[in-house]
């Protein structure tokens, strides 16, 4: 039986153990920020040679040069046409979806005009050059390739270069054909914290770039961290979170499935239940000890939920709501006859699959929204990733004869007031009397 932990509201110590669940050390391990922090300095300073060291030594590759590392446009073709129709189609049919709910996330720009003729507004720029890492090898990601490169192209990026890493010069023919159908620019097969250096700061071979993205490991997170403010960066995420609000009216071996789509990716995950009914609680127990054996993944799947998953009793779905707010989500499922009423009540969540019919795992790959979703409690404050992650917005300020006589004076009086005499001056002389 899983030893996974089984909470109810009504315990006089439910909110410190739900508290206790939901605490996480994210803080960085030394060693491996002082690893980054080497690689870093080292490809800023050494450019490509650096590059070229570090991937042969971590992917145990033999390249004489960048350009045995720059993977011609062909090689992707290639990749794309060696896919069985199944594959391919899954490919479309997602890159497509995935296109179509970004091209409604477009952001215009827009101007008004002020009485005495200033004009002020904002103007939306695409980013020039974004850069976008993908893990490599076995471990590959398709749908990471299409959630990141398809809204860059929908904003606009000019030039979109991707980074992946080939372990033993281990090619994947899906993420190369993921890049083929979504417009990457350029693909580098180099990896790990060098690949960021690179982005961030410029070789000879890479160009700089504006923008850093995509999932990987603790180096890449680490290197994503410490790069930003050269560049932007999307998020450094944290381990991937469910959180299933049930009533009772689905199935047991739906929701123990659902558990386990994000239990599989890594032991930290977090997954959690929070339903009404205790008899269905116990039937999902039921479910997760039945099927957890024929899953190839089981080990990581029973470390994730007996360390951070929870079956919660709660006493009715305002209950759950207010939990479900509290944890902040990255992945909400509303598994309820009538889910419906409760969305408008969902303030904090990065997803939210509404009805039986939508798992998790349709989100991840094929439904269109954005699977990059923020971790950690960070729902709060922020969002998916999408087109605007892409973009930029510029203020547009042009102050009429007649505009600058009223504006002057007000700047003039804070300036003066905040002791900074060059600023009111500046203000004063626009001024005709």
């Amino acid at each position: 039986m899983i030893n996974i932990k089984r909470l109810k509201t009504t315990d006089a110590d439910f909110k410190q153990r739900l508290d206790q669940l939901l605490a996480f050390e994210g803080a960085q391990d030394d060693s491996i920020d002082t690893v980054v922090n080497n690689i870093l300095k080292d490809v800023k300073a050494r450019g490509d040679a650096a590059v070229l060291e570090y991937t042969n030594r971590f992917d145990r590759l033999s390249a004489q040069s960048m350009a045995e590392l720059e993977l011609p446009k062909s090689v992707l073709t290639e990749a794309l046409n060696s896919l069985s129709a199944a594959d391919r189609e899954a490919l479309e049919v997602s890159a497509a979806r995935i296109r179509a709910y970004h091209e409604r996330q477009e952001l215009k720009g827009w101007k008004y005009t002020e009485a005495d003729g200033t004009e002020l507004g904002m103007m939306v720029t695409p980013l020039d050059r974004v850069g976008l890492y993908v893990p490599g090898g076995k471990a590959a990601y398709p749908s990471s390739v299409l959630m990141n490169a398809v809204p860059a192209k929908v904003a606009g990026v000019k030039e979109l270069i991707m980074v992946v890493p080939t372990p033993d010069g281990e090619k994947n023919a899906l993420v190369l054909a993921a890049a083929a159908l979504s417009g990457v620019d350029r693909v580098f097969a180099i990896g790990g914290a060098q690949a960021v250096a690179a982005l961030a700061y410029g070789t000879e071979s890479v160009p700089q770039v504006d923008k850093v993205v995509g999932p990987g490991n603790a180096y890449v997170a680490c290197a994503k961290r410490r790069v930003f403010g050269v560049v932007g960066i999307d998020m450094v995420a944290g381990p991937s979170e469910i959180l299933v609000v049930a009533d009772g009216s689905g199935h047991p071996d739906w929701a123990a499935m659902d558990l386990f789509s994000q239990a599989e990716h890594d032991e930290l995950a977090q997954c959690i239940m929070v339903c009404t009914d205790e008899a269905f609680i116990d039937q999902v127990q039921a479910s997760i000890d039945k099927l957890l054996p024929t899953m190839p993944r089981q080990a990581i799947i029973r470390a994730a939920l007996e360390n951070r998953g929870a079956l919660i009793s709660v006493r009715d779905l305002e209950e759950a709501i207010v939990i479900a707010n509290r944890v902040a989500p990255e992945h909400l499922e509303l598994s309820l006859e009538n889910p419906d009423p409760w969305i408008e009540k969902i303030h904090h969540a990065g997803a939210i699959f509404i009805g039986h019919y939508t798992s998790e795992a349709l989100g991840d790959y094929c439904a269109g929204p954005n699977h990059v979703l923020p971790t950690s409690g960070s729902a709060r404050f922020s969002s998916p990733l999408g087109v605007d992650d892409f973009r930029k917005r510029t203020s547009l300020i042009k102050v009429s004869k007649a505009g600058a006589q009223t504006l002057g004076r007000i700047a003039h009086t804070f300036a003066t007031g905040e002791g900074l005499p060059a600023h009111a001056q500046s203000a004063k002389y626009r001024l005709e009397n």
